[in-house]
C-alpha cells in the first residue's frame, strides 16, 4: 500500500465516518464498507517514520494475515507450478504439459526474492523458450544453482517476453510458409484462433516480407 498523505486522509474518513464526496461534487455520500487491503511494505516502520498515518493503520489493522515469503513455504512451489504452467502455456499458444523432477528440484532450491510474481515470470520465460511439451529451464538458471543472474531476479520485462513470443510465432509461420488457417497451419500449431493470431501478429509487428 503506497498512499500519498492526502489520499490517506480521505481513506481514513471513509473508514472512520463512512462518508465521501465524488470528484466534482459537494454532496456527501454515506456508505457502509469493509476494506481488504494488501501490501508488501512494513507499515509499522512506515508509521514510525511518518510515511503512513498511525490512525489509518490501526483502523485497517483489524484482522492482519501475514503471508510468509515463498522461500519460507517451499511446499507451495509445486502447487504454484502446476497452477501456472497450463495457464501460461495456453496464453502463449503452446502445449507445455510435462514438468521433469529435475526442473521442479531447481525451482525448489531457488530463494525467490521476488516471491510468487518472480516465479510466474520465470515460468513464463521458460515456457516461451521451451521448444516442445517438456518444460526446460533456461541454461543461465541451471548454471546459477540457487541463484539466477541479477538481471532475471526482478520481474522479466514485458518487452523481452514480447520479443521471445514474436520470434516463436515467426518460426512457426515460416515453418508453414505463412499459412495461418487450416489443419497443420500456424493457428492450429499455436493453439490460437486465426483471428487471435492475426491480432497478436499485428500487436507484435509481424508481417511477411515478400522477396524479390
Amino acid at each position: 500500500m503506497n498512499c500519498p498523505a492526502g489520499t490517506q486522509a480521505k481513506l481514513l474518513r471513509v473508514v472512520q465516518e463512512g462518508q465521501f464526496e465524488r470528484v466534482g461534487s459537494s454532496r456527501t455520500i454515506t456508505v457502509d464498507v469493509r476494506i481488504i487491503a494488501a501490501t508488501n511494505r512494513d507499515l509499522e516502520k512506515d508509521v514510525a517514520a511518518g510515511r503512513f498515518r498511525a490512525d489509518l493503520y490501526y483502523r485497517l489493522n483489524v484482522y492482519p494475515i501475514t503471508v510468509p515469503p515463498l522461500r519460507n513455504r517451499r511446499g507451495d512451489i509445486p502447487l504454484l507450478v502446476e497452477f501456472f504452467v497450463p495457464r501460461i502455456s495456453s496464453d502463449l499458444g503452446k502445449h507445455v504439459n510435462q514438468i521433469p523432477p529435475s526442473v521442479l528440484e531447481a525451482l525448489l532450491k531457488y530463494d525467490w526474492p521476488g516471491n510468487v510474481r518472480e516465479l510466474r515470470n520465470v515460468l513464463e520465460r521458460t515456457i516461451i523458450t521451451t521448444p516442445d511439451q517438456v518444460l526446460r529451464l533456461p541454461d543461465d538458471f541451471k548454471r546459477s544453482g540457487t541463484k539466477i543472474p541479477e538481471e532475471h531476479a526482478q520481474a522479466v520485462k514485458l518487452e523481452n517476453l514480447d520479443e521471445m513470443t514474436r520470434q516463436h510465432i515467426l518460426r512457426v509461420l515460416e515453418s508453414v510458409q505463412w499459412q495461418i488457417e487450416g489443419p497443420g497451419r500456424a493457428s492450429e500449431i499455436l493453439k490460437l484462433k486465426p483471428s487471435t493470431l492475426r491480432s497478436r501478429m499485428q500487436r507484435l509487428g509481424i508481417q511477411r516480407i515478400k522477396k524479390g
